[in-house]
């Protein structure tokens, strides 16, 4: 299991004569443990099947989303959309919040909103951190792919898988003074959980000052915005009182920042594509609650500051329009019905419908968007498959459409090849063939270093000729007629033809000498 397999054989140890193996939890593909043999509890009756006793045969369900659906990233927006699609209905986690025994708070300000839309925290007291993580967690936890680690940290990512909301917890006694919520200034560092020290303001991919967000106490950040926390107030097996956090952090300040760290964590998975922001204090509670219960404590008043959250517009739909853009008939009654199930808040106004998305929706905005959750809801199967009828008709050619046409033709009677390049290049290739008072169109995310928009189409002609080059082409003509970037505008993007001869200028023939181009 887990890794190549291997054939238990008889053998001697020390003189004496071995037909079995004792086994890791790793040898048996049961879990990372190696450090010793995978002992069971003294109860475990002798004789039962491994696999019922370890529960082995539960299965685990790999799913992969698209960057909208960020309501899914927990196992409760997945059981949101089990039951809006099966009819089941939502077994939600039930506890019962913390009565608070002490007044102790820490006070929070939060300088930005633009930041931090929501702070969320409480001092819990008296902890044990070396507390047993129950093993149903440990068990829940390794099959999603987190690895069990101490008890404050398994129940803070618990929560997260479980509801979706990040959360932080702080050893409060290494904390100086009252906490600030801020962006870094110029050449704070901070030395992360992972070991790695990082410079908090630097150059994007792009070039452009960034700068990281920051949790920070009197002496400077001890947790990167969103993302991670720092080493220097980590809870450890000394740990006695806690300070545990949950925020909403606008996806804007998040996004791209731990990209230019080069790396990236569960939380800034989630909180740079949306995490809803009025679920924070609901977490907090949660967490809390199962903090006090497997590793005891007081638990003090819960500090929340409102301060940006998003506004959910309603968003108005016909249901004419949503019967033309699926293309199958629908009733007010299929409507309403997928409204219900999906669990969001609607109004009638004659044939239309007022949707007011869910704080956790942030993929909801305009009435296409709504169309699509009906349909997706409804059943993709129950459109009809059905030949579109195509009307065609003779229209006059566009003429500007026309002489692009010519001009490819007479191209390529020429003996070019036409390519289609990358509308974005690196810098590098941009600056070869462009003059300083060409405006560089800079992208805000590049991918694979290609950062900026092409101000001209010699660096995709050169690119391909290098292909071609590299793979034994002696004679090569290629051309492209592309629009080039020389600013944002639409005036500044103008059509450009472009063409590149290497090799033979003529192909080989007997009666005519052979030359090389020119440049």
């Amino acid at each position: 299991a887990g890794g190549k397999p291997f054939m238990i054989k008889v053998g001697k140890l020390r003189g004496v004569e071995s037909q079995g193996m004792l086994c890791s939890g790793r040898e048996l593909g049961l879990g990372d443990d190696h450090e010793g043999i995978l002992e069971l509890p003294a109860d475990a009756p002798v004789g039962k099947d491994i696999r019922d006793y370890l529960d082995l045969d539960d299965q685990i369900f790999v799913i992969k989303l698209t960057p909208n659906k960020a309501d899914c990233l927990s196992l409760m927006g997945m059981a949101r959309e089990v039951s809006a699609i099966t009819g089941a209905a939502l077994c939600a986690p039930k506890w019962t919040p913390p009565a608070v025994t002490i007044e102790d708070k820490r006070k929070v300000t939060v300088e930005s909103k633009e930041l931090c839309g929501r702070f969320a925290g409480r001092v819990i007291r008296g902890v044990n951190p070396q507390a047993k993580t129950p093993e149903w967690i440990v068990q829940r936890l390794t099959r999603a792919g987190q690895r069990s680690i101490s008890a404050l940290v398994d129940l803070s990512n618990y929560v997260m898988l479980e509801m979706g909301q990040p959360t932080h917890v702080f050893d409060i006694d290494k904390l100086s003074g009252d906490i600030t919520v801020r962006w870094a200034k110029a050449g704070e560092t901070l030395e992360l959980l992972n070991g790695q020290t990082v410079t908090l303001q630097g150059p994007d991919s792009a070039g452009k000052m960034q700068e990281a967000g920051v949790v920070a106490d009197q002496s400077g950040p001890v947790a990167l915005a969103g993302i991670m926390g720092g080493n220097h107030c980590a809870v450890s097996d000394d740990t006695k009182n806690i300070y545990v956090e949950a925020a909403y952090w606008l996806p804007s300040a998040i996004q791209g920042r731990a990209r230019r760290f080069n790396f990236s964590t569960d939380a800034a998975h989630r909180f740079e594509r949306g995490v809803d922001p009025q679920n924070t204090v609901n977490c907090l509670e949660y967490l809390s609650a199962l903090i006090i219960e497997v590793c005891g404590g007081q638990a003090g008043p819960i500090d929340d500051q409102v301060l940006n959250v998003p506004e959910r517009k309603p968003v108005k739909m016909r249901l004419a329009r949503a019967e033309k853009v699926i293309g199958i008939p629908l009733t007010n009654e299929v409507v309403a019905d997928v409204f219900k199930r999906l669990g969001f808040e609607y109004k009638q106004e004659g044939d239309a419908f007022v949707v007011t998305p869910p704080s956790y929706r942030f993929d909801l905005r305009i009435k296409q968007d709504i169309i699509e959750e009906i349909i997706r809801v409804y059943g993709y199967d129950r459109i009809e498959a059905k030949m579109p009828v195509l009307e065609h008709s003779l229209e006059a050619l566009d003429p500007k459409l026309h002489k692009i046409a010519n001009l490819k033709q007479t191209m390529v009677a020429y003996g070019f090849s036409e390519i289609i390049s990358y509308a974005f290049i690196e810098e590098k290739y941009a600056k070869l063939f462009s003059t300083p008072a060409i405006e560089v169109v800079r992208l805000q995310n590049p991918i694979a270093g290609l950062n900026v928009m092409r101000s001209n189409l010699i660096s995709g002609l050169i690119k391909s000729l290098q292909y071609n080059v590299n793979r034994a082409q002696d004679s090569v003509r290629l051309f492209e007629l592309a629009r080039v970037f020389h600013g944002e505008s639409i005036d500044a993007q103008p059509l450009h033809l472009a063409g590149l001869i290497y090799g033979k200028y003529l192909p080989s023939n007997w009666a005519l000498a052979s030359r090389e181009v020119d440049f």
